[in-house]
């Protein structure tokens, strides 16, 4: 493991009104740092940070982070930036191409150039979907991003993401600009919400009310998904770590399960009856969607750079989802 940097004291967190972003300023909260977050509420929540309100340490501002002398206010207050504001889930990313495309590529561009300004440290939130239809498995951070055609809006996403990286990697490469880049795998947990998508709580939600579990696809496609504490923690510890920047990590779990064994495993941890039922792509998004069989993270480089990784199991996440919808 490489030797961590003092810890920051003043964080400001982009997108922190959202799932990650507001388990990563309760994190940040509980180091005894100081955390302001941007968000405008797109698709975050002010559920999410209201239990974080009483905290002295804590701030939020309400608006969106391409407005450029607010942001530079609060970058000028902090001493590093988590750069989370995105566009997510593949529901709105289908839905929305060009508010994806221009949510993604433009924060990020306003983000880095306040950022090198003042010089500022920021981890920037990728995601696995920039891997593509790479079939290399499990996927290291040198292999080949492989897209589909641009006239299929799914791979919006992940090409708006990429452009972020490669930004975000000129910025440092050219002017120096202390950055991480971390692509983050099928992040889950209590407080996520499945209305862009997601599929863990999507199950939970229909298995408690008794509907059918419905799984797109055949369901033999499989996924790795990390626990949102512990994703945050390793964000937190990547900031600290001058051999991060200037790197591309994975950050997640290398556990897999098919989604059909998670529709599965849903259903028997919540004690349900409701049936679980195929829904072909085409009807649940567009004709000609086009989905990964695999997404697996080889995380050695994080791993190497903060001397841990992800390791709850899936079943016992999926524990906490339920629980969570059970008690609201």
């Amino acid at each position: 493991m490489n030797q961590l940097n003092p810890r920051p004291t003043k964080a400001l967190i982009t997108g922190g009104a959202g799932f990650i972003g507001s388990h990563l300023a309760a994190h940040l909260l509980e180091q005894g740092q100081e955390v302001q977050v941007i968000d405008d509420l797109s698709t975050g929540s002010m559920s999410n940070i209201n239990h974080l309100k009483a905290h002295a340490g804590f701030g939020y501002t309400i608006a969106d982070v391409r407005d450029e002398p607010l942001l530079a206010e609060l970058v000028d207050g902090a001493e590093v930036i988590y750069h989370l504001a995105a566009a997510v889930g593949v529901r709105l990313i289908v839905e929305s191409p060009v508010k994806t495309i221009e949510t993604n590529v433009g924060c990020t561009e306003v983000v880095l150039k306040l950022a090198n300004k003042k010089g500022k440290k920021v981890v920037v939130a990728s995601t696995s979907e920039v891997y593509g239809k790479n079939e290399d498995v499990p996927f290291k951070e040198d292999h080949d991003l492989v897209m589909g055609p641009t006239i299929k809006a799914r791979w919006a996403y992940a090409c708006s993401k990429a452009i972020d990286e490669f930004l975000a990697l000129a910025y440092h490469r050219a002017r120096g600009l202390p950055v991480v880049v971390v692509r983050l795998f099928n992040t889950v947990g209590p407080g996520q919400t499945g209305r862009y998508g997601m599929v863990l709580p999507t199950f939970v939600q229909q298995a408690l009310s008794g509907q059918a579990i419905t799984v797109f696809g055949d369901g033999s496609q499989s996924r790795c998904f990390s626990e949102v504490g512990e994703v945050v923690a390793a964000l937190a510890a990547l900031a600290q770590s001058q051999a991060a920047v200037g790197q591309v990590v994975n950050v997640g779990s290398s556990q897999e399960i098919s989604i059909m064994e998670l529709a599965q495993l849903v259903k028997e941890l919540a004690g349900s009856k409701s049936d679980i039922r195929l829904v072909p792509y085409e009807q649940a998004y567009a004709e000609g969607f086009e989905d990964m069989p695999r997404r697996v993270p080889d995380v050695t480089k994080l791993q190497e750079l903060v001397g841990t990784v992800p390791q709850m199991g899936i079943a016992d996440i999926a524990k906490s989802v339920i629980r969570y919808y059970r008690e609201r």
